[in-house]
C-alpha cells in the first residue's frame, strides 16, 4: 500500500515538471515507481519463496532508481525542498519495509 501511495504522489508531483522532461526524468521516474508495487504483487503471486525474493529484489532496485531520480530532480530544482524531503522519507520507509520482508523470507 505504501508503494502505491508513493506512486500516486510521484505521478502528481511530476505533472509540474518541465515539458522537456516528459520523456526523460518524468517518464523514467513514473516507470520505476510503478514497478515497485507491481513487482511486490507479482512476486507474492508466485509459487515459491525464491521467486518472491527475486521480485522483492527487483522492487528494491526500482526504489533505488526512484530515490536517484528524486535527488536529481531536487538538484535541478524541479521539486520543492519540502516535497523532496517528504518523498525521500517515504522511500526510506518503504526500503525498511522491503528489507524487513526480505529478511523474514530468507529465514
Amino acid at each position: 500500500q505504501k508503494s502505491i501511495d508513493l506512486a500516486v504522489k510521484i505521478y502528481s508531483i511530476t505533472r509540474s515538471f518541465p515539458a522537456e522532461e516528459k520523456f526523460g526524468i518524468t517518464s523514467q521516474m513514473r516507470r520505476a515507481v510503478t514497478s515497485i508495487p507491481a513487482n511486490i504483487a507479482e512476486g507474492q503471486a508466485r509459487r515459491t519463496t525464491g521467486e518472491f525474493l527475486q521480485f522483492l529484489g527487483i522492487a528494491r532496485g526500482s526504489l533505488a532508481e526512484v530515490e536517484t531520480f528524486l535527488i536529481l530532480s531536487d538538484k535541478l530544482t524541479y521539486l520543492t525542498n519540502q516535497d523532496s524531503k517528504s518523498l525521500l522519507s517515504d522511500c526510506t520507509e518503504i526500503k525498511k519495509m522491503l528489507n524487513a520482508l526480505l529478511i523474514s523470507l530468507e529465514k
